[in-house]
């Protein structure tokens, strides 16, 4: 199948990308496996205009205006292979189905690698959460804690104090130091360096945790900034250059969103160092105009 644009990954750096091609009447297909990393939350908080719906509504939203547009096509697929040829790449699906394109955006997203801890993937996107601005106000007033995954833990547990009382989990492997301490003591923030060893909550509230050394306690709310890592194939296959965050590798693009292959545009949490849906659908607006001006001025 020919098209202009092929956008790899539906959700909303994906759609975002795929509003702009579409709305400049050029051929877009969407390859999509309908997993996007949010769809454990319940709701997506601090999306201009869609404050509070989930994920999925936002998505099917999102998909009847694109279908509106007859140059849009969705399919439920992944890509696993990708060839540059002239004139562009040349993607082949999991079903076999090869799509021919002349730009590619990237917008599949990352996987998130959570800390084993037990209890803790059953609460994830509900009372255990990486984002304030996403979900802390519905945390509000309410016992919460920062476990940390990196030294970026520390800014973290510094923010949150303005949602609720808050302890720092350094886990007995990362210490703040200095001003860093200094300003987390004058923000409120209680340390405890006993690792937490689990989570125990119901019905996706956290109730608290278990120490270990025995103790237990009491939290409604918790904060993780995972690991994440790159899942999709095409990356690695494209040779696309990486650069390194506190939480792991993101591919590189220029202010352009267009990758170190020329051609090959990224959006989303792929190429995002701060990662939310609004972010998301920034990114995604400008892949899409950028691979629409390449298309004029480029191709």
């Amino acid at each position: 199948m020919d098209t202009d644009v092929l956008v790899i990954g539906g959700s909303f750096a994906g759609l975002s990308a795929a509003m702009q091609l579409a709305r400049g009447r050029r051929r877009v297909v969407v390859l999509d496996t309908n997993a996007p990393r949010n769809r454990f939350a319940v709701a997506s908080h601090g999306v201009f205009g869609l404050d509070g719906k989930s994920p999925a509504e936002i998505r099917v939203t999102a998909l009847s205006q694109l279908e509106s547009y007859p140059n849009f096509k969705l399919v439920e697929d992944a890509a696993v292979a990708i060839e540059k040829v002239p004139g562009g790449f040349e993607v082949t699906a999991q079903i076999g189905t090869v799509y021919r394109a002349m730009k590619l955006i990237l917008a599949s997203g990352i996987t998130d690698k959570l800390p084993d801890l037990p209890g803790l993937r059953e609460l994830w996107g509900k009372s255990v959460i990486h984002c304030p601005y996403c979900h802390g106000y519905e945390l509000s007033d309410r016992p919460l804690g920062v476990l940390a995954t990196s030294e970026l833990s520390f800014h973290q547990a510094a923010m949150i104090p303005d949602w609720g009382a808050t302890t720092l989990f350094t886990q007995g492997k990362f210490s703040p130091q200095g001003e860093v301490l200094g300003h987390l003591i004058n923000r409120g923030v209680v340390l405890e360096e006993t690792p937490v060893i689990s989570l125990a909550g119901i019905g996706g509230q956290l109730q608290a945790v278990l120490l270990a050394d025995g103790r237990e306690v009491a939290l409604e709310g918790l904060y993780v900034s995972p690991k994440v890592t790159l899942t999709s194939p095409l990356i690695k296959m494209l040779d696309l250059e990486l650069e390194g965050t506190p939480v792991g590798s993101i591919v590189k693009v220029d202010d352009y969103k267009e990758s170190s292959v020329k051609g090959v545009f990224v959006a989303g949490d792929l190429s995002n160092p701060l990662q939310s849906g609004t972010f998301a659908i920034a990114s995604g607006t400008m892949a899409g105009v950028a691979a629409h001006r390449s298309l004029i001025f480029n191709s």
